[in-house]
């Protein structure tokens, strides 16, 4: 009986001590990770099984090609799934050279420090995927497109994380190649997941995309989360994060360097997305930091013809953009912007704060329908700060697309343009709430009446000026 008591207790003392041991190395490495820049990472999602990219023949030397070491390592994952409910992949340091590969459900794709994902620039070793059924087409060109270099389709609870590891597009080739006309295809997205849902992609770098960064189409439960994308200002058409048609989507705590917009949340593009009509619904963006010197830090469309409803921006800084907030339409894309909240957005050296624009973007081919006209509503601003901005406000509904209940609440925006008419609007009804500096346009506050509308006086300096 003593005994029997004896290992009972000693099995207890072992079972402390465990958790005891635990607690420390979490304690440690939290204390450890808050105490840079970097956002405190979270502990990675255990799986049953864990494999090592090495155990599939992969060699990290940024020589050899890892493709098919990934996908074998793949469809181990995909048998041990159905076994166990998960496994996880871990790329450790090194440069894996590696061309698109899928990835597969209850799946983790873990980069270590020091790791990086590394893309090959051989255009024949990318493969070629049907245009997207919203879009018709490829988005730059007809016919098929690229495919990406990370991707999945009908998949769910994916998760690419690691501490810190890269994942490197090798863009250069391509964005000369796309401003030399020599494509004969739409370019490659770097990460794609489409009809899928519980995605996560948190704590990795990445960067220099051929073309948008991470496109989560037609998925579900997506969070986005201390994630660093980057791209030269040179490089057209890199996108940080582009959900579209997209339910449940977080993004957070990132930090977005890129040559286009810093994050676009789009659904579909003209007739084929009013047909396939998915709208991008319930969208949280919050706590980023976006460097879009050629673009916007925030931008909603121009693809936008199944609906977009239900966004909110808000702690979000931008500088040194072309644009802080953007919304963008025009008549043929059909569809809806509505419900739409930003608040607390700080802006430094941007030219044109808030814009919204209702005849930007082309169409997909001479079958659209002209008269499907967009709707634009529901917009709301809540502490809109900003320096060094020239223009705080251009916002240009039209005789065919007005602008409804558009409403600001506190905005204090220092310029730098010192003219009568800073704040730019026409066919916009709205209201004001609060101290608002500049002073705003007439249609904000005096033409609050529904259904009215007044085409505001603008100088004949800013027509033109500052491309909305």
């Amino acid at each position: 009986m003593i005994a029997a008591v004896s290992k009972r207790r000693g099995f207890f003392l072992l079972w402390i001590a465990f958790f005891l041991c635990l607690f420390v190395y979490q304690s440690n490495y939290i204390a450890q990770v808050s105490g840079s820049k970097r956002i405190a990472r979270a502990v990675p999602r255990l799986r049953p099984v864990v494999f090592n990219l090495t155990d599939f023949g992969g060699i990290g030397d940024g020589r050899t090609i890892n493709t098919r070491a990934f996908e074998r390592a793949v469809a181990e994952i995909s048998s041990a799934a159905a076994k166990s409910g998960g496994a996880q992949l871990n790329v450790p340091a090194g440069v894996w050279l590696t061309a698109p590969f899928n990835l597969t459900s209850h799946m983790t794709l873990f980069l270590e420090e020091d790791a990086t994902i590394l893309a090959t620039q051989s255009e024949d070793l990318w493969p070629l995927m049907q245009p997207l059924p919203s879009y018709g087409r490829g988005r730059e060109l007809p016919g098929p497109r690229y495919g990406s270099l990370i991707h999945g389709q009908h998949l769910e609870d994916i998760v690419i994380t690691g501490h810190n590891g890269t994942i490197d597009g090798n863009g250069r080739k391509w964005w000369e190649k796309a401003k030399l006309k020599q494509l004969k295809h739409t370019r490659g997205r770097l990460i794609q997941f489409m009809w899928s849902r519980g995605i996560e992609i948190s704590d990795v770098t990445l960067r220099n995309s051929p073309f948008w960064t991470v496109h989560p189409y037609d998925c579900e439960n997506v969070t986005i989360r201390g994630v660093t994308i980057i791209a030269p200002p040179d490089a057209p058409n890199t996108d940080g994060i582009d959900p579209d048609s997209c339910r449940n989507v977080l993004i957070e705590n990132c930090y977005i360097s890129v040559g286009d917009d810093g994050v676009a949340v789009k659904s579909g593009w003209d007739q084929y997305g009013i047909d396939y009509g998915k709208p991008c619904a319930n969208i949280t963006i919050r706590n980023i930091q976006v460097n879009a010197p050629v673009s916007a830090g925030v931008s909603i469309g121009s693809e936008m013809s199944g609906g977009i409803t239900n966004v909110t921006v808000e702690n979000v800084y931008i500088w040194n953009s072309k644009r802080g907030v953007r919304i963008k339409t025009t008549p043929g894309r059909g569809g809806y912007v509505t419900q739409v909240f930003y608040r607390n957005i700080t802006m430094e050296t941007v030219r044109v704060g808030i814009v919204i624009k209702t005849d930007y973007g082309d169409h997909p081919d001479e079958f659209y329908d002209p008269t499907a006209l967009p709707v634009v509503e529901k917009i709301f601003f809540d502490g809109i700060y900003g320096s060094e901005v020239r223009i705080p406000a251009r916002i240009y509904g039209s005789k065919e697309v007005p602008v409804r209940g558009l409403e600001i609440r506190d905005m204090n925006v220092g310029v730098t343009r010192k003219k009568k008419h800073v704040f730019q609007c026409s066919f916009l009804q709205g209201q004001v709430f609060g101290t608002i500096f500049p002073k705003p346009c007439e249609d904000l506050g005096t033409s609050s009446r529904p259904g009215v509308f007044r085409e505001a006086k603008m100088t004949s300096e800013s027509d033109g000026d500052d491309d909305a």
